[in-house]
């Protein structure tokens, strides 16, 4: 019997052997990937089509903001909830499966890679949540963990060392991977503090909050979040987050950065002006005697 999986996949060298050993093995691979505003399926499309493969992409953004928002199984060092994230992509999968008819689902995972989403009491609560019985295959580590619909595996590969992986993308003459690295903003620690400082202030944030986080410079004064852009591209890309009610400055007769300026309390718009003003006065260099700015 030919099986049909749907593979979570990242875009990482173990989700591309993980789908190249289920190849081999006779199963059909989907690879699936899931998008929010924490993190992109780009690398993952890269990825799929290095090996043959086609993606399928899910966004996941409502339902993912709302577990980071109250996690059940605590964070990471940063902001990062990783069992709910994974429980999340395991569940979704799950049901795809039982709609669509695959035989089951397979993860890139290997077993005390990630201390804290892929140690083997974190795959238990995730497995045992999922309810999904033998039907979650983690090829890379299959030997170490209970058989599954695929019986015992093959591969018994743990920790943090990638001798094994370089091995098999030999084998499996996978030649061009991307570098091992986290690809979701939460497990950097100066997006993390904006973010709880975003959800101390703001307990309701949308996506377009964590997403302006990303797009510069960032301070904080009372209740205002102000963000520098860096460069031409965040420049560029400030404006298309403001809301109503932000103020986006831009120089117009000198060089310097875009600032936009948002309120969450009660700040007044000249006081948002003023600090607006302020930071661009900062971050700009050669500012002629009679600055003009605009306003967008």
């Amino acid at each position: 019997m030919k099986y049909k999986c749907l593979l979570l996949f990242s875009g990482g060298l173990d989700s591309m052997l993980a789908a190249k050993i289920l190849e081999d093995d006779g199963v059909k691979v989907i690879p699936i990937c899931f998008k929010s505003s924490f993190f992109s399926c780009e690398q993952a499309q890269k990825s799929a089509k290095k090996i043959g493969l086609k993606l399928r992409i899910e966004d996941i953004s409502d339902t993912h903001l709302r577990i980071i928002k109250k996690p059940k199984y605590g964070r990471g060092k940063g902001f990062n909830p990783c069992i709910d994230c994974h429980l999340l992509m395991i569940k979704t999968a799950g049901r795809i499966m039982k709609k669509e008819g695959f035989d089951f689902i397979a993860t890139g995972e290997v077993l005390g890679q990630r201390p804290m989403s892929q140690n083997i009491n974190a795959l238990k609560i995730i497995d045992k949540a999922a309810k999904l019985s033998n039907l979650i295959v983690r090829p890379l580590s299959a030997k170490l963990l209970p058989p599954t619909i695929l019986g015992d595996g093959k591969y018994s590969i743990s920790g943090k060392s990638r001798e094994m992986q370089l091995k098999l993308a030999k084998k499996f003459r996978i030649k061009e991977y991307p570098s091992p690295a986290g690809g979701c903003i939460l497990t950097d620690i100066n997006y993390s503090i904006n973010l709880k400082k975003l959800m101390d202030i703001n307990p309701s944030f949308s996506h377009n909050d964590v997403l302006i986080l990303r797009q510069g410079r960032v301070f904080w004064e009372k209740d205002l979040l102000i963000i520098v852009a860096r460069n031409e591209s965040e420049s560029n890309e400030l404006p298309k987050l403001k809301k109503r009610v932000d103020v986006t400055l831009v120089p117009d007769n000198f060089p310097g950065p875009t600032v936009l300026v948002r309120k969450y309390k009660k700040s007044s718009r000249e006081e948002m002006i003023d600090c607006g003003v302020k930071y661009i006065t900062k971050y700009s260099k050669n500012i002629t005697p009679s600055p003009v700015l605009k306003f967008l």
